[in-house]
């Protein structure tokens, strides 16, 4: 895996424009994304293409995200938050 993938999505994750998904989205970065295999860090770039508001909104589950975002990758940021807000 290329380690400036790597750094560019935790940068990318690290400077979102919001803070809260900052936060999430950054500490998950820093802390799982070089366990992620190639496809799983493919749906993660995806996910953090997609529209800030959405993404916190799917991330703390007060929405359901469409079908193409709903994936083991969300599912673990949605556990992370979780662990990381108790």
């Amino acid at each position: 895996m290329p380690a400036d993938r790597l750094k560019r999505l935790i940068y990318r994750s690290c400077y979102t424009g919001t803070k809260e998904l900052d936060l999430v989205l950054g500490g998950f970065a820093r802390a799982r994304l070089d366990r992620l295999d190639e496809a799983q860090l493919d749906r993660y770039e995806a996910l953090v293409d997609a529209e800030n508001p959405e993404i916190y909104a799917w991330v703390i589950q007060c929405e359901t995200p469409p079908a193409e975002h709903d994936t083991d990758v969300l599912k673990m940021i949605q556990d992370y938050a979780r662990a990381s807000l108790s």
